[in-house]
Formats: C-alpha cells, structure tokens, sequence
C-alpha cells in the first residue's frame, strides 16, 4: 500500500509567516448557521486522512483535508483564486521541507470558507503557485487545499471515523458523553500535543510528547534525535515516507513494541522515522519526539476540545486491526483525469516486486482479474498490505506492452 504519512505534518512545518485583517470590517471567523449549536457533516476518508467539502467565496466547490497540523488554511493550487479574481496582499517565499528548495506562495485576506451548514468569514489564505503537494495523485481524489486550526479554535471538534461525520460543536454547548474517556491536551503554538509513553523493541519504556495529527496518514512518528533511547529498531525498511513542499521525504519504516494512548495500549505499530534534515529540525524545536496521524486515530471517535485542553475518545471496530505496511514493494500513484490510471512510482528494494521484474513507470491495469480502473487507490493499496502469503496476478502495461507478473506478498518487519 502506498503511505503518504507526513502530508498535514510538512505543510504545517515549512510555512511560517504573518497576516493582518486590519481594514476588513466584516465578520471575522466560523459560525454555525441557523442559530445551531451543533452539525453534522459527513466526510470521506481517503489513506486516513479526512476530506471534507467547501466551498471557496461563495462560488467555487472544493475540497480540503482536515488537518490540525496547519495553522493556516492552504490553497495548493492558485488557479482557483485566478479563476475568481481573488486579490493577494503579498506574495511570500517558503523553504521547502529539505531546507533547500524555495517556494512561492500568495497570501489572501477577507476570503470566505462555507462548509455544509458552517460558513467563515474574513478568512486568511495561504495560495501556493503550484501544486507542489500533488496530493490528489497520492490520495486517488481531487483535493483542493488544507483547513486546520481556524476551525479547532472556534468550535470543540468531534470526529466520528467509523461513521465518517464530523460534528462541530459550539463550546457553550457541549457536555461530554458518559462512556467518554479523556486524555488532557496541551495546545502550543496553534497544535494540539499529548503526553504519553512508548516501549521500544528493546524494552526500553520512555515519556513521549506527540502531537495529534488528524493531516497524517502515519500511525506513529518519532524523530531519532529528540531522545537519546530513540534508535532505529534492527528490523527497518528503507523506503519514502512521504511528500512534503520541498518533494519526497525519506527515511526508515519500523515496528516499536507498545505505546499508551489513554487507558489503551497499542502493540507492534509501524512508526516512521524520517532523516534527518530541517524536517526533524522542525520538530525538535517543539519539544515534541513525533506525531500520531490517522492510522490510530481512525480507532476512534476522537472529540478534540481546545477549550478545556481535552481529548475525548471511544473506540471503534478498527480498534483490533492490525498494524500492516505494504507487502508488495510497490507505490502507486494516480493519474488521469478521473485519477484512475495507476502508475508505479517506486519499487522498494529486494521486494517482490523487484524480484519479479516490475519496473518504474508500469502502468498497473489488473490485480487478480480485477480491473483497477474500476478500483479505487484505496482498494489497489489495500491488496498490497492484505496478508502474508497471499500471491497476487499482476497485469501491468510497458511501454503499449501488455505483461502479466506474479508476486507473493511478503511481511518485512
């Protein structure tokens, strides 16, 4: 399976910069419409990353991820400001996540967000020149920006994963459940950190800062360098971790034996721990030793309450699966028009797949007699990550040839 695990983590690193609404005299921020004091919006779930609709000043259909790791709402591409004139106060430059690249962006006020009975107002946003996060290749959906904390400081935010509804909640108004549990929640900086603690492999139990990622698709990071029991476990996969404004972020896929998430203990999850570089730069300089994204979070219904600094929580039926990395050796990216022409973008190392003479750039047409146009990305992944052993018919095209390949998937760590 492909896994994009830092998307919402890189955005929210790399872009630091300021905004004033002076000389707007409209409405500023987010309200419920219709005098309610909560509502319901259903949403999509793609790589565990949550896609929600909105709608940009009032005519333009979009659609953002969800992410608490971004402090400003993104707009990844400005061809949709363009199309409706939409006026910037400055264009600014951005140092992509290696520290090298540099990026331009666009910064524009007064703009209006409307989300299915929400709408905001006299909004700041951040419009990249291109789309450098080509999130919409990775995802296997059209996406169109990034919404994060203008929404989780205006209302106590509930996410129902299994359900696929996010609730929006007026602070004045919500009561937690009974059958809720609680984790406290520090918000520093605009981002919301839990404290919990982790068993490496080697036995070793160490306190741990995490930051609540709803933007990443990863079940656990950890940075190397921010504790000194922190080390790559024995057993790791070279491999890319994901895409950040600078292009690919690399580094090692592992296992550690436990972590603490509440009253809960989670065994043998797959962290990802990037290179280092000004990625981990970033994170050290909050304290922080990594994130949890979606991969734990999607086990929940997590209610996020800024306000009160709480995480409420209650466990869903993805509670028991287990945790599973990509057995096959192939990423696939989405292409097309319709996002349903799958082209392998990389081929790990003494895989399977590079045993069986599967190359870079085949376009993957069949698995076990399913067409992939009629797939989703999710559902090609899912093949990949299913169970060990399971051998999978491969029909790909090379170069207008059509190839047949076979491979038995095979679990790495």
């Amino acid at each position: 399976m492909v896994r994009k695990y830092i998307i919402g983590i890189l955005t929210a690193a790399v872009i630091q910069f300021s905004y004033s609404h002076q000389g707007h005299s409209q409405a500023i921020g987010f309200d419920i419409m219709n005098g309610k004091n909560r509502i319901s919006i259903p949403f999509q779930s793609y790589n565990n990353l949550i896609v929600i609709p909105v709608i940009l000043n009032h005519r333009m259909p979009l659609r953002f991820v969800l992410d608490t790791g971004v402090r400003t709402s993104i707009l990844t591409d400005r061809t949709f400001t363009d199309i409706l004139n939409i006026s910037y106060n400055r264009k600014i430059p951005l140092v992509g996540a290696d520290g090298d690249r540099q990026i331009a962006a666009y910064v524009a006020n007064g703009i209006s967000l409307k989300l299915p009975g929400v709408m905001g107002q006299g909004q700041a946003l951040l419009v990249l020149e291109e789309d450098y996060l080509q999130l919409k290749n990775y995802l296997g959906t059209e996406v169109h920006g990034i919404l994060g904390y203008e929404l989780f400081s205006r209302f106590i935010v509930e996410i129902d994963y299994q359900s696929k509804l996010l609730i929006l909640h007026e602070p004045y108004s919500y009561k937690p459940k009974r059958n809720r549990k609680v984790i406290p929640l520090e918000v520093q900086d605009t981002k919301p950190y839990i404290h919990t603690n982790l068993k490496l492999q080697d036995g070793t139990s160490i306190p741990a800062k995490l930051m609540i990622d709803t933007g990443a698709s990863h079940s656990l990071l950890l940075d190397m360098d921010s504790h000194e029991h922190l080390t790559l476990p024995e057993n790791v996969v070279r491999t890319n971790l994901g895409r950040g404004l600078g292009g690919d972020i690399n580094g090692h896929i592992g296992r550690i034996d436990d972590i603490e998430f509440g009253r809960y203990n989670f065994e043998e999850v797959i962290v990802s721990w990037p290179d280092r570089g000004s990625f981990t730069d970033i994170l050290r300089k909050t304290g922080r030793q990594g994130t949890i994204g979606g991969g734990i979070l999607n086990r929940f219904t997590v209610v996020i309450d800024y306000f009160n600094g709480n995480l409420y929580y209650r466990r869903n039926r993805n509670f028991k699966n287990r945790f599973e990395y990509n057995m096959s050796g192939i990423d696939v990216k989405a292409l097309g028009t319709k996002l349903n022409n799958y082209v392998i973008s990389k081929i790990r190392k003494d895989s399977p797949a590079s045993r069986a003479d599967i190359q870079i750039g085949d376009e993957l047409v069949l698995i076990n007699g399913n067409p992939t146009k009629e797939l989703s990305l999710g559902e090609v992944n899912n093949f990949f990550r299913s169970k060990p052993g399971k051998k999978l018919r491969l029909g790909i095209v090379r170069n207008n040839e059509k190839l047949v390949r076979k491979i038995q998937l095979e679990r790495v760590i």
